[in-house]
């Protein structure tokens, strides 16, 4: 019997730990700027959450890293800001302050001497892509990173898509095609076999990144995440040095 019950003590610990460890992401305004937010959360005893993670300025891909906490009562939201994932021993450049509740994080921007910048609020429902058509082809090339894109949809269904990137030095490779619809909130996804798909509306672009395809690539190979913006150019989704 004890050995049942040590097996239902690991199954159940198991399970907290998932359910405690999220990952978040979401779409909203820092001071009139569109920007993606990406917050993880690891449950603490008293039931308040640890929270890292980054936010992106889509017109100047200019990142900023978060770190703090999330209470367990009504949400209040507190992230020092930095220009580096390493916080320790360096300078912060600002503080978020909001409240995270029913899917939104709203509140306010502060600088790092503790003037008042900028109101923000993000959301964790994205806009619906259900009327979205377009018909992309477009190849971007950035430090190495070579992507060749072509996507058909029309009224939220998909057509047709293939995307294909080479990474050099090396001519590391992938190449994904034949992919199906499924039913996605939020986005279109589309699929073949575990590597997936996801187009995502950002409001002056619309995001595709791709998931679990590393079937469809040599060993170094690699789809970076790309923006469309809305005359069907594309730039890879990679944060600028500041």
């Amino acid at each position: 019997m004890k050995w049942i019950a040590l097996w239902l003590g690991l199954f159940s610990a198991q399970g907290f730990a998932q359910e405690a460890n999220e990952t978040r992401e979401l779409l909203g305004q820092l001071g009139g700027r569109t920007a993606l937010l990406n917050l993880y959360t690891s449950r603490q005893p008293d039931g308040a959450a640890r929270v890292t993670g980054d936010y992106l300025v889509l017109a100047t891909r200019q990142q900023r890293f978060l770190e703090g906490e999330r209470s367990k009562q009504l949400g209040v939201t507190v992230l020092k800001e930095g220009a580096s994932p390493m916080f320790y021993g360096r300078p912060g450049t600002g503080t978020l302050q909001g409240t995270w509740s029913g899917g939104v994080f709203k509140g306010t921007r502060f600088g790092p001497e503790g003037q008042e910048r900028e109101r923000f609020e993000f959301s964790e429902s994205f806009p619906s892509m259900e009327t979205y058509s377009a018909s992309v082809r477009c190849d971007v090339s950035e430090a190495g990173h070579e992507s060749s894109l072509a996507v058909e949809v029309a009224n939220g269904k998909l057509k047709s898509a293939s995307w294909r990137s080479k990474v050099s030095p090396g001519e590391h490779l992938c190449a994904v095609a034949g992919l199906e619809q499924r039913p996605d909130e939020g986005g279109l996804r589309f699929v073949s076999g575990r590597c997936s798909v996801t187009l995502r509306n950002l409001g002056d672009y619309v995001r595709v990144l791709a998931e679990n395809c590393s079937a469809m690539c040599s060993p170094q190979g690699a789809l970076e995440p790309l923006l469309i913006d809305r005359r069907g150019n594309c730039q890879l989704l990679r944060p600028q040095p500041r």
